[in-house]
């Protein structure tokens, strides 16, 4: 029996995953989920054998299985090849306290290439699937790594044109460098005054307007998503939990069988859902970790049951993390409860009152990092094991620290890192010495190389010398104007 998909709020509309994938999110304004998570039918034995790709299609074709066994390997193979600097895709680094699993070998050095890699391939099979030959416009809102990911997968993909919106002033120099500075004639990147959510939620809100809806579809065009409100963006993160399962293995740190814990950098709650659907489908987790900057809503959420955004928004030099409205969270909520009416009257209150309760058991801990911390953390794993983690990275890490000392939970760890260091060198530089405080963002980039003794990585090099492509900055209520009118120069 095919595996269908549903919305959180009660939609009674039920699709493929191919059509979830093009639609990006329920009419209803809900995230699509599916009406039950598959079980692995593999041993975690066999994990071991398996190189990414295989894995990838053995997880994926029970999340996907609407798609044949030759689309969904074109997409895999299409996605997973030589822009990954790394053949194993993503490999572990080993450090004396926990596995680091590195998620930034891609193109644009961030774990969001591990997804929007392949997303560009099963968007273009589910259009021709269900017989879709309007021009699909990718609308997104980016905290920093998702909108180049986003740009890199997408640029100059026929049938498709993306816009990309990010807080003009709530990302680092090389995130924003990397953006503005991208080619392809079907992209566009637009800077916004205000922070993520405030791009997050007039997104969604351009997503969910009938009127819009239908006169650009009267036009020629569909909307989808590059977030990981697109469950076609969020069930390819499945994949590398079980892959660092099987490396852990490799690495003697675990047997087959043994839980293993996963401390995750958190800002929209995606990554860790992934983790969640792993365990959901099998693999043997134990705790997942969710590590929060000081903008910790997810982490009082966790520890009281209640989620408040009323509160003071921090930019921290985790920026990616520098989000108050997880959207992904609401899949979660959804999962725990199975009651779309619950679900859609706790999404009323947030937007109403900016909080909700919601309390159930599950296998989430949240953690947090004060930026002071986090620099310390930085500081030691650099001096002690000679490793450079970025500050998103550095959250979680310090997060494990934290849980294991308030816990001690002796389950073997893996912490999910996020970015490459040089996506933050400015910070990260500051934080290995303070004689580096005030370093200008692209000079941080050299020095710290020299300091770690790692090679720059080539898809930033030389970035602060590339041309500035889109330099447009509008306000947060002009987004969905914006998207009536710049839609028609794809």
């Amino acid at each position: 029996m095919a595996l269908l998909y549903k919305s959180t709020r009660g939609d009674k509309k039920f699709v493929t995953a191919s059509q979830a994938i093009l639609r990006g999110i329920a009419d209803d304004g809900g995230l699509y989920v599916p009406t039950n998570i598959p079980k692995i039918d593999f041993g975690t034995e066999e994990i071991v054998g398996m190189d990414y790709k295989e894995l990838a299609y053995r997880v994926l074709r029970l999340m996907l299985d609407d798609f044949s066994e030759e689309e969904l390997r074109a997409c895999i193979d299409g996605a997973y090849d030589d822009k990954f600097d790394d053949p194993l895709i993503a490999p572990l680094t080993e450090t004396e306290e926990c596995g680091v699993l590195e998620l930034f070998h891609g193109k644009t050095i961030a774990f969001k290439d591990m997804a929007l890699s392949i997303l560009p391939y099963l968007l273009k099979t589910s259009a021709k699937k269900n017989g879709e030959d309007r021009t699909v416009i990718i609308l997104t809102a980016t905290s920093g790594d998702t909108g180049k990911a986003a740009l890199e997968g997408f640029a100059n993909v026929d049938g498709t044109g993306i816009i990309v919106f990010f807080p003009q002033d709530g990302v680092s120099d090389v995130q924003k460098r990397q953006m503005i500075t991208q080619e392809g004639k079907n992209t566009c990147v637009v800077g916004i005054k205000g922070n993520f959510d405030d791009c997050q939620t007039a997104v969604k809100k351009a997503f969910t307007d009938p009127e819009l809806k239908s006169q650009l579809a009267s036009e020629g065009y569909v909307f989808s998503s590059a977030n990981s409100i697109n469950i076609g963006r969020l069930a390819p993160q499945i994949v590398y939990y079980f892959y660092a399962y099987g490396q852990m293995i490799k690495a003697g740190r675990i047997s087959v069988g043994d839980k293993l814990n996963f401390v995750v950098p958190t800002g929209n709650f995606g990554n860790i859902l992934a983790g969640y659907y792993a365990k959901e489908m099998g693999l043997p987790v134990g705790k997942l970790v969710c590590a929060s900057n000081e903008n910790k809503v997810l982490y009082d959420f966790f520890k009281t049951g209640v989620y408040d955004i009323n509160r003071k928004f921090i930019l921290t030099s985790s920026p990616s993390m520098d989000i108050l409205i997880s959207s992904n969270l609401e899949r979660l909520l959804y999962h725990l409860s199975e009651d779309t009416d619950k679900v859609k009257g706790l999404m009323e209150g947030l937007g109403s009152a900016g909080k909700y309760e919601f309390s159930e058991d599950s296998c989430f801990v949240g953690e947090y990092s004060t930026e002071s911390e986090t620099f310390e953390t930085i500081k030691s794993v650099f001096e002690k094991e000679n490793y450079v983690l970025d500050t998103h990275t550095a959250v979680a890490y310090s997060g494990l620290r934290k849980y294991v000392g308030e816990t001690g939970d002796t389950t073997p760890s893996v912490v999910v890192s996020t970015a490459s260091p040089f996506k933050f060198a400015k910070s990260v530089l500051a934080a290995i010495d303070s004689k580096y405080e005030g370093t200008e963002a692209f000079e941080a980039v050299g020095l710290l190389s020299e300091v770690s003794g790692t090679a720059v990585p080539k898809p930033i090099k030389d970035l602060d010398k590339r041309p500035i492509l889109h330099d447009i900055c509008i306000e947060k209520d002009e987004i969905k104007d914006f998207v009536r009118n710049r839609i028609r120069q794809f």
